[in-house]
């Protein structure tokens, strides 16, 4: 089914837009990080050309969705009911890209949503069909949800049914007061014009109330539909989730939004106004998504960087001013490098996570005090703290940080055809004493059972950093980071380890358990001994891969005596 844009339903209204100067950024001393000093807007996702984008004239229907709106009709006509029906959103913006989209929201206008999914089951039952059981998601404006939402199956796909509002908010909350509004109100209080849209139902057509939403999504560009300053101190959440679609879409960030994005107050909003897991949320979809250097960069650009990912107070070694755009360095030449060697290498978590680590290797070797004087690394804080995000996600980050320091240490032994000496200082391990090849199986099986399934992450990683003695940094700085070099030790690494059989070797079993340990020990309990020979045993194995259970205990019984 067609639907053809319906152009008389287009609203246009002029919105006077204030020029804002950017002024020098004034944190309240209790704020742990100071901001940056604010230097030029300077990116290249700052400085692209709006993109060519193919826009549809008419909406094609699946015949899912044929089915769902021509049922959703039946309940409105059988009841008599004045409702207008309207999707909201992003199916309609992205049905005329030319994108499935399987997020269907309708607005009401006239009623809520749980009534009208009552009604819906009233026809269901009238028509002998089976009824659908109902969810209310409760109004919960700390996770954006300003409404009580409704949703039902119907066909197999799961609608969401909200009425239309107006919002008004108070000076010192984002939390708006609700209240029914028209389509038109509806479209205002929007995030973004090109998310403003609607597909009416009743009428088979498209509304554009705010008059921008086709055209801005027809030029590629990222608007407000009120002024941009005003919507994001009503809602400061806004700014990331402008810089989301601006980055996943490739569109250009209006020039009056850039700079009230990066003003003063709306900065001040984003730490005050929005609670820590919603900036969570909207980076992590940022990093999970198709652009997440675009991202990152918008964010540096718009001096939002130390803003979004904050730090504690005293950190040691000091961040330096310039550590924002280093970071986006970081995670552009990591990116780049994973496009080089080929993306599927990582599953989705991989990935997700790698990027991560890139972006926050400027900060791997930074700590604060915690707790009773613990040192804590800064990248630990800003995941579990800053953006809320699971804690096994800031323990993996931090665990890929502490391999690459190893794998750089080892890369030069496992990349050289020559037998070279391996000394535990450099290695940070004792060894058993063994011929160098069974050493550097030992040292590499040892880090990758500490690293397991992300080894590969952790080792990609690192060739960012390699070799050691070179400034990196100043590489990163200029973008001279010479993948195709980068690659090739890649390559080489990964293969000489899947060439000595370690790529899952986590998954080893110890050929004697601790019972074992004493028998040849003649220990009546275990103890710091039994542990020290399990760990030496390991390592006997790691360098013995063909080796049985009865080679390992007459190695440790030929040890022992010779300790006698």
């Amino acid at each position: 089914m067609q639907i053809a844009l319906n152009s008389n339903s287009c609203l246009y209204r002029c919105q006077a837009r204030r020029l804002l100067q950017l002024q020098p950024f004034l944190l309240p001393c209790s704020t742990p990080f100071r901001f940056p000093t604010l230097r030029p807007l300077r990116c290249r996702a700052m400085a692209s050309s709006p993109p060519s984008v193919q826009v549809r004239d008419i909406i094609d229907l699946t015949p899912k969705e044929t089915q769902i709106f021509q049922k959703l009709l039946e309940v409105v006509r059988h009841f008599s009911l004045p409702t207008q029906l309207r999707v909201a959103g992003g199916w309609v913006r992205d049905k005329l890209l030319g994108k499935e989209c399987y997020d269907i929201d309708i607005a009401l206008d006239d009623m809520l949503g749980r009534e009208f999914c009552e009604k819906v089951n009233d026809y269901l039952s009238y028509t002998g069909e089976e009824k659908q059981g109902i969810g209310v998601i409760q109004c919960n404006p700390d996770q954006s949800k300003h409404l009580e939402t409704a949703r039902m199956r119907l066909f197999d796909e799961w609608i969401d049914f909200v009425n239309l509002r107006s919002e008004d908010y108070s000076e010192n909350s984002r939390i708006p007061t609700m209240r029914f509004g028209t389509a038109e109100e509806d479209a205002y209080r929007r995030d973004l014009t090109i998310n403003s849209l609607f597909y009416n139902i009743n009428t088979s057509s498209v509304e554009d109330f705010t008059g921008r939403g086709i055209e801005d999504l027809k030029s590629g560009k990222i608007v407000t539909p009120l002024p941009p300053k005003d919507t994001f101190l009503d809602d400061p959440l806004r700014v990331l989730r402008a810089i989301r679609f601006g980055a996943r879409f490739g569109f250009i960030l209006d020039e009056d939004l850039k700079l009230a994005a990066s003003c003063d107050d709306v900065r001040a909003a984003i730490a005050d106004k929005i609670s820590r897991e919603r900036i969570g949320h909207e980076i992590d979809l940022m990093i999970s998504g198709n652009e997440p250097v675009k991202a990152m960069t918008y964010i540096c650009d718009l001096l939002l960087f130390s803003v979004v990912f904050s730090l504690p107070p005293n950190v040691k070694p000091a961040i330096s001013e310039e550590c924002d755009r280093l970071c986006v360095g970081y995670i552009n030449a990591g990116w780049n490098l994973l496009q080089l060697v080929g993306s599927s290498i990582f599953n989705n978590e991989q990935r997700r996570l790698y990027l991560y680590a890139a972006l926050f290797l400027p900060f791997r070797k930074t700590l604060y005090e915690g707790g009773k004087a613990r040192k804590i690394p800064v990248v630990n804080h800003i995941i579990r703290n800053s953006l809320k995000l699971r804690a096994s996600d800031a323990d993996t980050v931090v665990s890929i940080h502490s391999a690459v320091e190893k794998f750089i240490s080892l890369i030069p032994f496992i990349e050289s055809s020559e037998n070279m000496q391996i000394s535990e200082a450099e290695c940070g391990i004792e060894i058993l004493d063994l011929p160098v090849t069974s050493k550097l199986r030992i040292l590499t099986g040892l880090l990758l059972r500490e690293i397991k399934g992300f080894w590969r992450v952790a080792l990609m990683v690192s060739t960012l950093l390699y070799p050691s003695d070179i400034n990196h940094a100043e590489d990163i700085s200029k973008n001279n980071i010479q993948l195709d070099k980068r690659r090739k030790v890649f390559e080489i690494v990964e293969n000489a380890i899947v060439g000595l059989g370690l790529e899952e070797v986590w998954e080893l079993k110890p050929l004697v358990n601790g019972k074992d340990i004493m028998n040849v020990l003649q220990l009546k309990s275990g103890g710091p001994l039994v542990k020290d020979w399990q760990q030496k045993l390991v390592q006997w194995q790691l360098a013995h891969p063909s080796g049985t259970a009865e080679d390992c205990l007459d190695w440790m019984r030929q040890k022992r005596a010779k300790r006698s």
